[in-house]
């Protein structure tokens, strides 16, 4: 590379990337502490409220009240902002993949505040997607008032965002890294990896700094204490990671029930009554038990030490598995990420359970658990990598590599057998569904030139992050001949000509990012309507 190339390399990709994630983590890490205090306090006041309510039943009849007009007005709030709708980290994929269109603080408040109300209520949604949404949000804010010029960096400082919000909430920031390359984007680039890491990195250093001032956690899980193991005991992670992923099948399946049940048989009943059903059967099953709602961090915290009865963890299992989905069918915020990890706590303290009793250490009780979690995480979310550096980093497992490993690996292998497809691909499917009904979605098909000072100039097809569902189908440079790039790895210069479908609902949008990243012209398409 010659030095002007090295220049332009560091004024145009280095310093972009440091300025935006730099800002992009400081910001986040700021307002997802502010937020898990808030959610702290909040979910503390509705286990205090449900205790409250069991020996004074007769305020029932005012919380049922209550919940009549939280749900009108959700359902108006979700009507003309149907961004705050559902799972964070769904949503927010949908932001940095570029799918919804959304505006930055409007989303970044609703989401905050009606996140904090489903935590009030007791409906068992976490706020670890909320988290990485608003950390999107927020890495749109960062780029917004440069937006015009460089349009095209707010999907990579989105990313950062994702990543600073999933460190900051978990206290795990190398997951958050590996997030954005397996969940988020679902390949390798290293642009991305320059934003995500700087964001990361300054989401993690602001966070520990306000945690010496502020005396804050910064740890989802405390350190726990494992047994030694054995590699004559490396039958146990490969039965963990069938049954919980037989388990992540049939509630994936479950999954797409309930929601095919709520949003197109029940499609005649407004949005407002479901949610009100929701609350209610939230309300009478946390009278019952606090097990049964709620984000079910507690609930890891206390299958971790110790498990009920069988009967108690199969009904916490049906229970939890039926509202959750349903709050997120009916689009009530919050996010899955954690009640997953509840759903694979609760699974593998079943399993636990049964093991001890045919003759397995009770020592390896809470090592069960903890691999039930991660072979929920990489199950359900179809995410093995993030779901073994997770364990690593958060489950305290870093001296269990291998197990961590098989159980991840056979759990994924499982769901694969069966085809099922992971939570944040069925989420987002819904969410873009009711978003975008009764809109035609269209194919084109063009060419456009890449002009000179663009954003796309020495850079490789894969870094680009293209709009959403566009394909380079060839490269013509000069008088050569037009080349596919299989693999992406072709850099772009000025004058080159780019021969690219894409589909879209938002052809004007979709246009406009592609000027963002080739530079301004005028340009011929046409719909293709042989694929």
């Amino acid at each position: 590379m010659k030095p002007k190339a090295y220049i332009n390399y560091f004024i145009n990709l280095i310093c972009p990337a440091f300025v935006f994630g730099s800002v992009t983590g400081i910001l986040t890490a700021l307002v997802i502490t502010l937020y898990k205090l808030c959610a702290g306090f909040v979910i503390g006041v509705s286990e205090s409220g449900y205790e409250y309510l069991r020996t004074n039943p007769y305020w029932i009849f005012l919380v049922i009240v209550a919940f009549i007009g939280i749900a009108i007005l959700l359902s108006v709030l979700y009507k003309s902002m149907p961004n705050l709708k559902g799972g964070g980290i769904p949503v927010s994929i949908g932001f940095i993949r570029g799918l919804l269109p959304f505006k930055w603080f409007v989303n970044l408040v609703g989401v905050f505040f009606l996140s904090l109300l489903s935590f009030l209520i007791g409906v068992p949604l976490g706020n670890e997607g909320p988290s990485v949404q608003m950390g999107t949000l927020l890495g749109r804010g960062s780029v917004s008032p440069l937006l015009k010029k460089h349009r095209v960096w707010s999907r990579y400082s989105m990313t950062g965002g994702a990543c600073a919000g999933f460190s900051v909430a978990t206290g795990a920031p190398v997951s958050g890294i590996v997030f954005a390359l397996e969940e988020a984007h679902q390949s390798f680039s290293p642009m991305i990896m320059i934003v995500a890491s700087t964001s990361v990195m300054f989401a993690h250093i602001t966070t520990e700094v306000l945690s010496l001032f502020f005396n804050i956690n910064t740890r989802l899980f405390h350190s726990l204490t494992l047994p030694d193991f054995k590699i004559r005991d490396i039958w146990m992670p490969v039965v963990v990671g069938i049954a919980v992923g037989v388990l992540a099948v049939l509630v994936l399946k479950y999954y797409k029930i309930i929601s095919s049940f709520l949003n197109k048989k029940l499609g005649f009943i407004a949005p407002k009554y479901k949610i009100f059903i929701v609350f209610v059967l939230t309300l009478v099953a946390g009278l019952i038990s606090f097990s049964f709602v709620s984000t079910g961090h507690h609930l890891i915290d206390e299958l971790l030490i110790s498990s009920p009865s069988f009967i108690m963890l199969f009904a916490i299992l049906i229970i939890r598995t039926t509202l959750t989905f349903s709050a997120n069918s009916c689009g009530i915020t919050g996010g899955l990420f954690l009640p997953i990890m509840s759903l694979g706590a609760t699974a593998s303290a079943i399993v636990g359970k049964g093991l001890v009793l045919l003759g397995v250490d009770s020592g390896y009780y809470t090592l069960i658990v903890v691999l039930g979690i991660t072979a929920c995480i990489s199950g359900m979310m179809k995410t093995p990598f993030t779901a073994i550096v997770f364990a690593i980093e958060a489950l305290s497992c870093s001296g269990y590599i291998l197990p961590v490993i098989v159980v991840a690996c056979v759990s994924y292998v499982v769901t694969e057998m069966f085809d099922a497809k992971s939570v944040t691909d069925i989420s987002l499917e819904n969410t873009i569904e009711s978003f975008y009904h009764g809109k035609e979605y269209k194919v084109y098909d063009t060419f456009v030139q890449v002009e000179p000072s663009s954003f796309a100039v020495g850079k490789q097809i894969r870094d680009i992050l293209w709009p959403s569902n566009l394909f380079v189908l060839s490269v013509k440079r000069e008088d050569k001949d037009a080349e596919v790039d299989v693999h992406g790895g072709k850099q772009l210069k000025a004058g080159d000509i780019l021969h690219v479908r894409y589909s879209t609902y938002d052809e004007p949008n979709t246009k406009a990012e592609l000027i963002s990243i080739v530079g301004s012209q005028d340009y011929d398409e046409h719909i293709d309507t042989v694929i």
